[in-house]
């Protein structure tokens, strides 16, 4: 059975509204897609690291909870558990402070054994923080080696704005090795000074990685590959919080990709109508993401997405 391996950081979301927390989950962008793909029953392994602190323990028991593979998260003793603090404006978009505290040790841990097929994820600056670096280019490399798909979010934030030019290198190198890139309209701002689709894709996608979806929140989905051209709408929806609509629209892609049996090799040449199922998977999650503080789809919802 495929599996999904995902790799990048766990932390502490405190959620603010009106200026007093409202909720406290845990979260990390590739952590919380594949929380919800672990509840819509997809195996899923996580490499991570958190603090042996109350934070991390409340970090592993949740995924325990949720039928996470905890065996290769790093637990460190020096240092502390990250907290994000996450202020939610009118539109219930977030404004962010992290608190972290890491140890000059950082994930030692055995990497999963991957196999053809399964799919690899990855993204935001945990894939290119160069302390790390090392470790994502050797399941990077091993994922290769398996014939993996390998799903990659830049998910680049305002913060690192002005270190783009330095982590070029390395955000090409993610490129090379990814076989689905996912990214926002702002993260390719932040990163090129770019928002419009077809220009990311031809300027500095396609060459790399033929297969290309582009997000704009309300804007809409913009799907190009070696195939397909096509956009697709948002329907409007009220949402509680966004923090998680990224991360979930990831989960209900790699989702689509295993229910309709899209593998690595045939991306290039997925039908038009396979797409639309995958893309429609992909919004389904964000939406039902965005009606609640969790950075995750319920239960109900994966519940029913098991049994439709």
């Amino acid at each position: 059975m495929r599996k999904v391996i995902g790799i990048g950081e766990t932390l502490l979301d405190i959620i603010f509204r009106d200026g007093q927390p409202t909720a406290a989950v845990p979260g990390g962008s590739v952590f919380n897609a594949l929380v919800s793909l672990s509840r819509a029953g997809v195996p899923t392994c996580f490499v991570s690291e958190t603090g042996d602190d109350p934070v991390g323990r409340l970090i592993l028991r949740f995924m325990r909870d949720n039928g996470m593979d905890t065996a290769h998260v790093y637990t460190f003793h020096d240092g502390q558990s990250p907290v994000s603090l996450a202020f939610l404006d009118e539109h219930s978009d977030a404004q962010y402070l992290f608190y972290k505290d890491y140890p000059a040790q950082r994930l030692d841990v055995d990497l999963p054994a991957l196999t053809a097929d399964d799919i690899v994820v990855l993204g935001s600056y945990f894939a290119l923080n160069p302390v790390l670096r090392d470790r994502v280019a050797e399941l990077l490399e091993a994922a290769r080696r398996a014939g993996a798909l390998v799903y990659y979010d830049p998910n680049f934030r305002a913060a690192h704005r002005e270190e783009a030019i330095r982590l070029a290198p390395t955000i090409i190198e993610n490129l090379e090795y990814a076989d689905i890139v996912r990214g926002s309209a702002d993260d390719f701002f932040y990163m090129y000074g770019l928002r419009e689709a077809d220009r990311i894709y031809r300027e500095k996608v396609k060459f790399y990685c033929p297969t290309f979806l582009c997000t704009a929140g309300a804007g809409g989905v913009a799907l190009r590959t070696a195939s397909v051209t096509k956009d697709y709408p948002v329907a409007p929806l009220e949402a509680v919080s966004t923090i998680g609509a990224g991360d979930n629209f990831n989960a209900g892609i790699v989702y689509g990709l295993l229910k309709h049996g899209v593998r690595r090799t045939d991306l290039d040449a997925c039908p038009e109508a396979t797409w639309d199922a995958v893309v429609g998977c992909g919004l389904d999650f964000a939406a039902e993401v965005c009606r609640s503080f969790d950075n995750y789809v319920s239960r109900e919802f994966a519940k029913a997405v098991i049994n439709g």
